[in-house]
């Protein structure tokens, strides 16, 4: 294309019907960001739960498969616990790199360590949702005074106030299930240009007034990563399948099946800032972190229909005003086009620097946005065709399989 052609381009992208369009597909994330992140409270301090959680047992569920490195501190930082009666229980999943013997060793030295007896995974069932089965199955049926379970991940770090915490805010709150998003470590470029995206997704399209004020199963979200659920809670979920993850043993995204089966259940959920006492790096370079968002951000999303209008969305207003500016600096051809466009990139700047922090995140995702977008799309194509051609997997399993 020469320059003239390009210049011709710049100006037809600047109409203004579309700059504008794309103005107001940018200024809609940060202004419902900026709603959502004085609604995203961080749970009561100890100093205000003053004891109420004390009494109160939970079972913090771990489902480990080769988690080697992760799962002593991961089980370690719930021990240390504090203002709540825990016990750690950990599923191992039939892990080969030592897992069950880092296990067996903590159980040896603390009784609270729970080793939850394994069994083949059933045909039709993803792994974590078995293991975590397992573990609430184990709690109901040995521990009549277990009150809470709160499933986690082996990457999961908790400080010693954070089960109590999240408790709190339960019972302030009068939820059966609460849920936080971890500080959401990252190490490297490649997990910065998705992993910071949790938090953008959740804070641009979730109306916490709207999930607040009904049962609506749509209006809920949560976070995989830590759910907090009462045992009355978890037996009435789950519908005609059975209770709790039952209701939904193969899917690879708990974080939006669970709420929407407690809250079809006729009880309330919600979400709370954790972000200073809940952290997480779920992934080591770009590889695994495409080929762990790659398993479930199709299903996410839940429909192809909301992909192509999320994918067509986030085109006009996160990746088409960059292009225009580009354009039209490259070719000199800058009109009022131009300057709306500059505009809609700063709403995505002064989102994205917003949530870097509040949540903690690095500033270098600032200026990786487009880029971040760009591949948020392929992600979510990726695992739209993964889920399709029937090949989603993690660890080594099939989505909804037995083991190879």
């Amino acid at each position: 294309m020469n320059l003239m052609n390009t210049g011709d381009l710049a100006l037809a992208l600047q109409t203004p019907w579309l700059m504008y369009a794309s103005l107001a597909a940018a200024a809609q994330p940060l202004a419902l960001s900026i709603v959502n992140m004085r609604r995203y409270r961080p749970a009561p301090a100890l100093a205000e739960i003053a004891g109420a959680t004390r009494g109160a047992r939970v079972a913090v569920c771990v489902p480990a498969r080769n988690e080697c490195e992760n799962i002593e501190a991961c089980v370690r930082s719930i021990l240390a616990s504090t203002d709540v009666d825990v016990r750690a229980y950990v599923y191992d999943d039939e892990s080969t790199d030592g897992t069950g013997e880092i296990v067996a060793r903590l159980a040896a030295e603390d009784p609270r360590v729970v080793i939850v007896p394994r069994r083949a995974l059933p045909a039709g069932w993803n792994g974590k949702q078995h293991a975590c089965f397992r573990m609430a199955e184990h709690g109901l049926a040995n521990d009549p005074k277990l009150d809470w379970f709160l499933f986690t991940d082996a990457d999961v770090r908790v400080e010693p106030d954070a089960v109590a915490r999240a408790l709190g805010f339960a019972l302030r709150s009068g939820s059966a299930l609460v849920s936080t998003v971890p500080c959401e470590l990252t190490g490297s470029i490649g997990e910065m240009t998705l992993v910071p995206l949790i938090h953008f997704v959740l804070m641009s399209y979730l109306p916490f007034g709207r999930m607040r004020a009904t049962l609506d199963p749509a209006a809920s979200a949560a976070c995989g990563q830590f759910i907090l659920v009462s045992r009355a809670a978890y037996r009435a979920s789950g519908g005609a399948d059975g209770y709790g993850h039952a209701g939904f043993k193969a899917s690879m995204h708990d974080g939006v099946k669970f709420p929407r089966a407690v809250r079809k259940a006729g009880l309330r959920t919600d979400l709370y800032d954790g972000t200073e006492s809940v952290s997480c790096r779920m992934y080591r370079g770009f590889a695994q972190t495409w080929r762990g968002f790659a398993k479930n951000a199709y299903e996410g999303l839940g429909s192809f229909a909301l992909l192509a209008f999320i994918t067509v969305y986030h085109a006009l207003g996160q990746l088409l005003p960059w292009i225009v500016v580009a354009l039209a600096a490259a070719t000199g051809a800058w009109e009022r086009g131009a300057w709306i466009a500059s505009a809609a990139i700063a709403c995505a700047l002064v989102q994205r620097t917003l949530l870097a922090a509040r949540f903690k995140q690095s500033f270098l995702n600032v200026p990786l946005h487009p880029i971040s977008i760009v591949m948020l799309s392929a992600v979510q194509w990726r695992s739209l065709w993964l889920d399709k051609t029937g090949r989603r997997g993690w660890k080594g399993r099939i989505a909804g399989t037995r083991p190879a």
